[in-house]
């Protein structure tokens, strides 16, 4: 086993340049496989931290409500994650809120199925209202862009009457 003062010796030698080629060679390999596996090992812990933060992962609940809120995350994750950027910061905004509203609106609606407090139903309600009129804005808005994108993309057409009268 190599100890940590060779360790220390070993990238000293090879951070001045003083080892040949190969020996370079498999030591710039090996701290690349540790910075990959350290990297590798924080992204898990990192998951690892949301899911027992949000539950995901753990057995199914006896909590319906629990398990619906949480299944309204998944999908708007899920959703998301599949949309594709478009280079157009209004687009991309717009595009990734729309599965976000649709997530409150499902949760809200959770709410209402199993929540007793009367002003968080309440507050459900407006949810509800409030973020299906935004989603018509914003898909109304969007099919607004699709005829200005297309004029954008659009290439000239020669004029076929100057052509043909040369």
């Amino acid at each position: 086993m190599i100890t940590e003062r060779e360790t220390t010796r070993i990238a000293g030698q090879f951070c001045t340049g003083r080892l040949n080629g190969t020996i370079r060679l498999v030591c710039l390999g090996a701290i690349i496989l540790g910075i990959s596996v350290l990297v590798l090992g924080v992204g898990l812990l990192r998951a690892n931290a949301q899911a027992e933060m949000h539950g995901y992962g753990s057995p199914p609940t006896a909590d319906p409500d629990w398990s619906e809120l949480i299944a309204s995350m998944d999908k708007m994750h899920m959703v998301m994650g599949a949309i594709k950027q478009s280079g157009n910061a209004d687009v991309d905004f717009v595009k990734l809120m729309l599965p976000h509203h649709q997530a409150a609106i499902n949760m809200a609606k959770t709410q209402l199925l199993y929540g007793k407090d009367p002003q968080m139903r309440r507050l459900a309600q407006e949810i509800i209202t409030d973020q299906q009129l935004e989603i018509e804005l914003m898909q109304r808005w969007l099919k607004q862009q699709k005829p200005a994108a297309a004029k954008e993309n659009q290439t000239p057409t020669p004029d076929i009457k100057k052509d043909n009268q040369k």
